[in-house]
């Protein structure tokens, strides 16, 4: 009895070689596939494998194809298909929710490593020259952030055509041409002009570069002599001692940095309620609103002979454009701008100086309080006068303790100035 399906016997020769376990065939025995059997009562298929050998019919089996599996590779469950996870079939829509999260996640570790090194290029920039730590006998710290900021008549960098162009002149040195106090606190910034011919007191201290110390003798003179005499740090000390106000930061720009700042913005726009003309600074300027260059805005912001109330007067149209460029500069066109933020942060870190304790997110803060000088709470005003004498410009006493301690204690500044 012949046990082999229909079609297969037990001897060699009646269906061709075949493979296993003695056999002489090439194949070996793994590429063996069992034979479909048809189960009883059930139509017979047609399957290649139930033909005999026909020309021309190629059975499969030199491809080492398995049954089940159909050419190409079987997929789940044996047939055909991708593979879960594998490549899309063609027409098959592409995994856009998928795509959307890796490009988004992309893009923030892009920007995020953009900001990181931005922050340390810039911070890397500044100059952190001037030691508070100098300065002896310290009023006690109150509450808000109070930036004293110095406009310097440092003409380091310029070229003999740069200080001709800016009606700079050729002194040696620097000092100071102008000097405010900016108070950051929860009742808005306030801006006070301290104008530099200020009567003061020179009190007791240290030598910033000897570290001898200088008893208070009681002399008197103008606010700008106290930097040209030791620099920063004895400034930082008389404006203390006059007023009783902590500085916790100090920052300083020169006449080049502070051109080069509002060439990098390209102007700053402002409007001038009078006309007037000033050959000292070279200052000449039509009424009306008009965009300012660097040189321009220099020559707006050091004029003075052509006020009536000479200095105190030029403090405040120094309040309105320092309110103006700031206002100008953090805007989203500028800061959301690589080819306007990088050539701004340069042109101004390259001649900014600061104290040792500063950082660049401090000086973004004092930036940002200065922008909102003049809108919502912000408040500006100059030191309260009570008169003159010899020249040089008395504070009035009693309304400087009280704007001090509304700014000690962060209160809204209702104290006014000249």
């Amino acid at each position: 009895m012949n046990d082999w399906p229909d079609g297969w016997t037990g001897n060699r020769g009646e269906r061709g070689d075949r493979y296993g376990r003695g056999s002489a065939g090439a194949q070996p025995d793994g590429a063996r596939v069992m034979p479909h059997v048809q189960p009883r009562g059930v139509p017979q298929q047609s399957q290649g494998y139930d033909r005999g050998y026909e020309p021309g019919y190629d059975s499969g089996y030199n491809t080492g194809q398995v049954y089940g599996s159909p050419p190409g590779g079987g997929g789940r469950d044996g047939y055909g298909g991708p593979p879960p996870g594998g490549p899309r079939g063609p027409g098959q829509a592409p995994d856009w929710r998928r795509r959307i999260k890796v490009g988004a996640l992309a893009l923030v570790v892009v920007i995020l490593g953009v900001s990181i090194g931005t922050y340390f290029w810039a911070d890397g920039k500044l100059k952190r020259e001037v030691d508070l730590s100098k300065v002896i006998e310290r009023p006690s710290e109150g509450d808000g952030t109070n930036y004293l900021i110095v406009g310097s008549d440092s003409r380091e960098g310029m070229s003999d055509e740069d200080k001709k162009k800016l009606h700079t002149g050729s002194a040696e040195g620097k000092r100071t041409d102008s000097m405010m106090i900016l108070h950051d606190g929860s009742n808005g910034p306030t801006l006070i002009s301290l104008p530099r011919d200020s009567n003061v007191t020179i009190p007791s201290f240290r030598g910033s570069e000897s570290g001898k110390m200088f008893p208070n003798t009681g002399r008197q003179t103008k606010l700008n002599a106290a930097y040209a005499e030791d620099g920063p740090e004895l400034l930082v000390r008389t404006v203390e001692f006059n007023t009783g106000l902590r500085i916790d930061h100090y920052v300083e720009i020169g006449f080049a940095g502070f051109a080069n700042i509002v060439d990098a913005i390209g102007g700053v726009e402002l409007d001038i309620p009078k006309a007037f003309k000033d050959k000292k600074s070279g200052a000449d300027f039509q009424a009306g609103k008009q965009t300012l260059d660097g040189e321009q805005a220099l020559a707006f912001v050091r004029t003075r002979y052509a006020f009536a109330n000479s200095d105190l007067d030029r403090t405040k149209n120094q309040q309105k454009f320092l309110a103006a460029l700031a206002s100008q500069t953090a805007t989203p066109g500028t800061i959301l701008n690589p080819f306007a933020l990088y050539p701004t942060m340069s042109a101004g870190l390259d001649t900014v100086i600061v104290d040792k304790d500063m950082s660049l997110w401090s000086l973004g803060q004092m930036f940002f309080a200065m922008k909102g000088v003049t809108g919502g709470d912000g408040t500006s005003m100059n030191m309260p006068i009570s008169g003159s004498v010899g020249g040089n410009l008395v504070w009035d006493k009693a309304k400087v303790k009280e704007l001090v301690n509304q700014l000690n204690n962060d209160e809204k500044v209702t104290v006014t100035g000249n």
